[in-house]
């Protein structure tokens, strides 16, 4: 058995309508996994949340978002109340997507950059997602980073098992502009 780590999937931006139905906005690549119906989220401590687990009892899109009903909310009064709230799920620290070409972040993070010609060129510290295309947020020296776009032409190849990233020979991509 693997160990369960906590992942951020979600955060609530308001309560809808009558039902105790929230809008959520998802932060997963994988919303119809993460908040299928019977699904259990928590709210994360601190964060707007609570750390209270909830159940999810239905969901269906709404405007580019989801709307959730929980089971244990039951007045909009309680779903006004967890407007910002954080929402994660427990997941298999080794679970990996079902793409081979897809990664998750915390799978990247701490992964070190390879230059093409196999020489060490700095460790990844962060995945962004700005919109178009994910970026690659490159310690290249302590307190010196440097952004790389996730794209096959210009990261071919990354290593889980060995811990690695390869970048393509393509002048710039970690030096300064």
């Amino acid at each position: 058995m693997s160990d369960l780590i906590d992942v951020v999937v979600g955060r609530v931006v308001r309560a809808h309508g009558v039902r105790a139905e929230v809008i959520v906005e998802s932060r997963t690549d994988e919303p119809e996994r993460r908040f299928a119906v019977g699904s259990r989220v928590r709210l994360v401590p601190g964060r707007g949340g609570s750390g209270r687990t909830l159940t999810v009892a239905s969901v269906r899109p709404h405007q580019g978002r989801l709307l959730v009903g929980f089971a244990e909310l039951t007045t909009r009064t309680e779903a006004e109340g967890l407007a910002g709230a954080l929402l994660e799920a427990r997941v298999a620290a080794d679970e990996r997507p079902e793409d081979p070409q897809e990664f998750y972040d915390r799978q990247l993070v701490g992964l070190s950059v390879l230059r093409a010609d196999g020489a060490v060129g700095g460790r990844i510290v962060e995945v962004q997602h700005p919109g178009v295309q994910d970026l690659l947020v490159v310690e290249v020296a302590p307190g010196e980073r440097r952004l790389v776009p996730f794209v096959q032409a210009l990261v071919p190849d990354v290593d889980l098992d060995a811990g690695t990233v390869t970048l393509a020979d393509v002048a710039g991509l970690l030096e300064e502009a």
